[in-house]
């Protein structure tokens, strides 16, 4: 029969045309339809091996097959492999097992109506392999159907159903006896044995017996849910990971926890003059100093991540730590984009070393604890969304090596954060020790009374269950008896061994281990639900989110207030300004900056040489008048002149000269700089800018160093310069004599000036403005004019008057009464011939301006000398030659290097808050600060909230 089939379907298949509508077809053949349709995807059958070397893909021949001889009866699996492929194409098992229930009659009926039913299956030919087609010339289809059983032997071997039905009551029976709910049905029955068994156990032990069981039934159903979880947090995590790899290829939003994170990050930027409350929920996690606030926090983010030390206080400063799932277990700061990876020790070991630095930063030179926050997310498969704050451990003493104001300072801490009227305040309570020496309950029950947003949780049960004699007494605590505080939960948990080594798993293992064994819950003193940390983050996530919707609306509207009454005061306030924040007025500060100093490049050489010039000349005009000029010209003759000159201006470049131009260009520039900073900009100057320009310009010039390379190069110059005597053309001869008028006038009206404060007023001054000399004054006037006479009889005194010539002075003005001094005479002296020296240098001046000529023919056979007019000629040329080589030096070096150190300045700048927050100030920065802040608020606020509604 089986024979007949395999030839019938084989022989119909590839003849038939034409194909049936789908609605017609019997189940069986409707899958057929849809295996080959061509508008799913076609798919080659699977063979087994011991086909695949006669695919007509390959080129090999065809060799026949020589069947083994059958026997009747069982036959082993491998002998029987021509059934098998027809079983495995045509579904003849289900043939089979219809013969043995309905008999060969009715299988062959069915086997005739589907056979009219098969559409021509010939356009798929292509799918089968050749072997198949080719089946008949190497199957003996009359041998096979010989082997084959009749119906009634198949019927022989289908199972018997009622005998199966049978087993698999009996073996529900056998797994469900002892159960909680067979044992309350047996309690209830009057006719079973139990009933007589529970009759004789008195009311005591049946309630144990009854708590026992509820217990072991809660521990049950823990372990199913813990299983169940960790499947969903495998399957969720590979999920998560088709999302990041972009397989579904749509783009992830963020997730809830996130954009109320950033909400946060944001309101904790505001300064202390932000005049808004935030009253965001976040859960506050308090407690008093190694109560094992890290420990728990540590579990609920699944990771060691906080430093730790033994008895000393390791959290200074707030850590905001935002859970929120993800495909795999990482940390990164807000400010950061390095991930750890909390599955790797060595990450795990930098995240806690940056945890540290970062809170050692924030801690000001002379504290012990900072209020600044550290923000912290982390990710990873199965956390519980949610925005926990870690706040320093609560003190009772302050120790050696603290602050004295540490413990204030926690206190003022951790009210801030608890006064927040949405806050979730997580209490952490050591039970190892006597609960009167908790402080930090009395300070949660001022915060919150009625205790509507605390939870209280007692750590370390273990090491309290070992150590209290009274096990009321954990009861008690728990209860929240033994403290003036209330709380909406109490839990407890068991936090490891105290072994700071101890991975997370192993602690979870612990605590599930020890609340098995645990007297609290054998003996109904805790609930279950009350125990385990993993029960702790679900209650706490439960309650922040659910304080959340319940208070985030109403911020938002809070916050639209406070932007409709901020851009009202703008508009009255600042009309027609613009409405930037303290960032936006940087960045136009610095492009402003950047313009004036590239406006620097582009002064002019000419502009450059000038003031260099001058600048030089104004520095050295007092050492060539005073100490080369002056000393040459008291020489009797010229040859004895040019020496000297020659040895002071070798002296002079060799040690000074160099040195003082570097200096007086270093000067010119950082003048020139400050003046292009500085200088008004008319109409569109913007003085709130003044304080950051001068910042900028003093910190460029304390980091700017003048590159005095080209100094020993500068040292050649102006000795090559000072030694040319040549004057070329009368045009330089001119030149040189009017800058010798210029500095001997410019003596001349100083020396006149110190006279005159010596002397006192003249008699002009004296009548007109009412004046009068002073005795010392008298007495400088009596001696100068004493001296005068004596230049009048002689007036080519030299420079130095001789002891008699005092005398003789000192005599004359004794004789009329008036009383001096030898040094006050000396210094009468210095001035008067000063004067009478630079006058008679002018009058000479005016004789050289005709002395050109004698001066090409070096003064020979010519009574006039101007070897003074040569010298400051030389003077001027070196002064001309070295602004030159300084002008190339700035303009080709000094000024970029200006340049790139004000990018530098400004670059520090932008990076450093405070600095900006100091320099850039007033109430109108104050108000676009608060705006932007407060729009940024709003709009991340009305974000979250239309995610949160999408969620519901």
């Amino acid at each position: 029969m089986c024979s007949e089939v395999c030839q019938s379907l084989v022989k119909y298949s590839s003849g038939t045309k034409g194909s049936l509508p789908l609605q017609k077809l019997h189940l069986v053949s409707r899958s057929i339809y849809h295996s080959h349709h061509p508008i799913l995807k076609l798919q080659r059958p699977h063979f087994r091996t011991s086909f695949q070397q006669f695919s007509s893909l390959t080129n090999l021949p065809l060799r026949k097959l020589k069947l083994s001889p059958i026997k009747y009866g069982y036959q082993p699996r491998r002998n029987f492999w021509p059934a098998r492929l027809a079983a495995r194409l045509l579904k003849l098992r289900y043939l089979i097992l219809g013969s043995a229930v309905g008999g060969g009659y009715t299988a062959k009926k069915t086997f005739d109506q589907w056979k009219d039913m098969i559409p021509d299956l010939s356009d798929y030919k292509w799918i089968v392999p050749d072997i198949v087609w080719e089946i008949d010339e190497y199957i003996d289809w009359e041998k096979i159907r010989k082997a084959l059983p009749d119906s009634e032997d198949l019927a022989k071997l289908a199972p018997d159903f009622d005998k199966i039905v049978e087993s698999l009551s009996l073996l529900k029976d056998f797994f469900t006896t002892g159960s909680p709910g067979e044992t309350a049905f047996r309690a209830t029955d009057p006719g079973s044995e139990s009933d007589k068994r529970y009759r004789k156990v008195s009311d005591k032990e049946k309630i144990d017996q009854l708590q026992e069981e509820l217990l072991h039934t809660q521990l049950k159903y823990q372990r199913i849910l813990e299983r169940l979880e960790k499947e969903n947090k495998e399957l969720r995590k590979l999920v998560l990971q088709k999302d990041d790899k972009g397989i579904h290829h749509r783009k992830l939003k963020k997730s809830l926890i996130d954009m109320y994170s950033e909400v946060l990050d944001v309101l904790s930027d505001y300064d202390a003059s932000y005049n808004t409350q935030d009253h965001l929920p976040r859960v506050v996690v308090v407690g008093d100093q190694s109560a094992g606030k890290t420990s728990v926090l540590e579990m609920i983010a699944q990771a060691r991540i906080f430093p730790r030390g033994s008895g000393e206080m390791m959290t200074r400063s707030p850590v905001k730590v935002t859970l929120s799932e993800g495909p795999h277990h990482v940390a990164l700061f807000k400010d950061s984009s390095r991930e750890f990876d909390l599955t790797k020790e060595e990450d795990l070991a930098a995240l806690r070393h940056e945890i540290e630095l970062r809170m050692r930063k924030n801690v000001k030179e002379g504290c012990t604890v900072s209020p600044e926050t550290i923000s912290l997310n982390v990710k990873g498969p199965g956390l519980q969304r949610m925005v926990l704050v870690d706040l320093p451990g609560v003190i009772n003493t302050v120790t050696s090596g603290m602050a004295p104001d540490t413990k204030e300072t926690i206190f003022s801490i951790s009210k801030a954060y608890m006064q927040n009227p949405n806050a979730i305040i997580l209490c952490i309570q050591d039970g190892s020790v006597d609960a009167e020496r908790s402080i930090v309950t009395d300070l949660v029950s001022q915060m919150d009374p009625h205790g509507r947003r605390t939870i209280f949780v007692l750590t370390k049960v273990d090491l309290a269950e070992k150590n209290v004699a009274s096990p009321s007494r954990i009861q008690q605590i728990i209860e929240g008896k033994l403290f003036p505080m209330k709380a909406l939960g109490y839990f407890a948990v068991v936090t490891g061994k105290g072994n700071s080594s101890e991975s997370i798993e192993a602690i979870r293992d612990y605590e599930e281990e020890f609340f098995q064994n645990s007297k609290l819950l054998k003996t109904s003193m805790l609930k279950a639900h009350q125990v385990t940390t993993r029960n702790l983050s679900l209650a706490v996530s439960d309650c922040f989110w659910k304080m959340v919707r319940e208070s985030v609306e109403q911020q938002a509207d809070s916050f639209k207030a406070t932007r409709f009454n901020l851009e009202t005061e703008w508009k009255n306030n600042y009309p027609r300004l613009r409405e930037l924040d303290r960032n936006e007025l940087f960045e136009k500060a610095k492009n402003e900056i950047l313009d004036e100093v590239i406006s620097l490049s582009q002064v002019t050489p000419k502009h450059w040489e000038e003031i260099l010039q001058q600048s030089l000349w104004e520095r050295v005009s007092t050492h060539v008048i005073e100490n080369i000029y002056l000393p040459a010209a008291q020489t009797m003759n010229s040859g004895t002149f040019n020496t000297t000159v020659d040895i002071k201006l070798k002296q002079w470049t060799d040690k000074q000269l160099p040195n003082k131009a570097v200096e007086v260009a270093w000067e010119t520039l950082q003048e020139e700089f400050s003046r292009f900073m500085t200088e008004p900009k008319g109409k569109e100057h913007d003085d709130i800018f003044d304080k950051l320009k001068e910042a900028v310009k003093e910190e460029t010039i304390k980091r700017h160093k003048w590159n005095d390379f080209a100094e020993d190069s500068l040292r050649v110059i102006q000795h090559n310069a000072l030694e040319d005597r040549s004057i070329s053309d009368k045009q330089q001869w001119d030149a040189a004599i009017y800058f010798m008028e210029e500095a001997l006038q410019a003596r001349l009206k100083d020396t006149e000036n110190a006279i005159e404060n010596m002397v006192g007023p003249d008699w002009k001054k004296r009548w007109l403005y009412w004046k009068n000399r002073t005795q010392e004054q008298c007495v400088h006037n009596e001696t100068k004019n004493e001296l005068e006479k004596m230049l009048k009889c002689n007036e080519e005194h030299p420079a130095y008057l001789a002891s008699d010539e005092i005398t003789t002075v000192r005599k004359n003005l004794e004789s009329r009464g008036v009383e001096v001094d030898p040094s006050l005479i000396k210094d009468t002296w210095h001035q008067v011939y000063r004067r009478h020296f630079l006058k008679t240098a002018l009058n000479h001046c005016n004789l050289c301006r005709r002395g050109f000529y004698y001066y090409q023919r070096h003064f020979v056979d010519s009574e006039l000398e101007c070897n003074d007019v040569v010298l400051f000629w030389r003077i001027q040329r070196m002064l001309a030659i070295t602004a030159n080589t300084l002008r190339q030096q700035l303009t080709n070096t000094e000024v970029r290097r200006l340049e790139k150190n004000v990018k530098e300045v400004l670059e520090d700048f932008a990076e450093d808050s405070e600095k900006k927050v100091k320099l850039l100030t007033g109430k109108r920065v104050q108000l676009a600060e608060d705006l932007k802040k407060v729009r940024e608020i709003q709009e991340k606020l009305d974000a979250f909230i239309e995610a949160l509604h999408q969620e519901k």
